[in-house]
């Protein structure tokens, strides 16, 4: 469990983007992070997950403060794939994919162990690349670079992974393959997932928890079907649309 208490920052002489925020991730759920542009999602990732420093406040995982874990500790424990992420054209994805296990071992030296390897061959598994292994990262399609840098992540075999809109730049047809892959790693595999979303479709159908920021607080939180409503879209993104349910399922209806 991840738990947030009384987190303010800001970045320079701004005002603050977070302010007095308190919250808690559940582990083994998929967490969605939703609001405007500005609200402070990728900012409060960016703090959780040790590249931004907070003004003030307290972050545990589990019972351990975040300051006191070091950077090779927290990168065992959770892993990020970002929003923009950059790779040498020509590195293939299985290199790409080892980086992931530069928090146990040196890939520069003598190269992987079997231990370490496996942890590799596994990750390439999950994410359905072990036939593209050899291919160059720059000859891969959006959706398929996307998974490459999931597979580096789990290669780092955590039990947390943050994804900071993982579904950006993706056209439809990827961004339902990169969030069922998501929802897999979740429900077989036991990873407890972060991620910043802002279709409110997609944290409708994947999410376990929702939390809505506005103005750098906590607005919502809770299961989607439950504070996702007409009234909580309006508070956070200022703008009237009805949610209804079909076949079952609640969703949002853009007019």
């Amino acid at each position: 469990m991840v738990s947030v208490e009384h987190l303010t920052f800001h970045y320079d002489n701004d005002p603050p983007v977070l302010r007095d925020l308190s919250l808690t991730i559940r582990s083994g759920a998929i967490t969605t992070l939703m609001g405007a542009n500005g609200c402070g999602k990728s900012t409060l990732l960016q703090i959780l997950t040790k590249n931004l420093k907070p003004d003030s406040g307290t972050i545990r995982f589990d019972q351990a403060e975040l300051s006191t874990i070091s950077l090779k500790e927290f990168a065992r424990r959770a892993a990020i794939v970002h929003q923009k992420n950059t790779a040498p054209d020509d590195l293939t994805v299985e290199r790409l994919v080892a980086y992931g296990r530069l928090p146990y071992s040196s890939i520069f030296k003598a190269g992987l162990d079997q231990e370490n390897q496996a942890q590799v061959e596994r990750a390439l598994a999950l994410t359905d690349l072990t036939e593209l292994r050899d291919r160059r990262v720059g000859a891969l399609s959006g959706g398929q670079r996307q998974r490459a840098f999931i597979a580096m992540a789990l290669a780092q075999n955590t039990e947390l992974l943050f994804l900071d809109e993982p579904t950006t730049f993706l056209d439809v047809r990827y961004q339902v393959e990169i969030l069922r892959l998501v929802e897999r790693l979740n429900k077989e595999e036991g990873i407890t997932i972060v991620m910043v979303l802002h279709d409110i479709n997609q944290a409708l159908s994947y999410s376990d928890e929702a939390i809505g920021l506005l103005d750098g607080q906590v607005s919502i939180q809770g299961p989607p079907e439950e504070v996702i409503t007409f009234e909580s879209i309006q508070t956070l993104y200022g703008i009237d649309l009805p949610v209804i349910r079909a076949d079952g399922r609640l969703c949002v209806m853009a007019v």
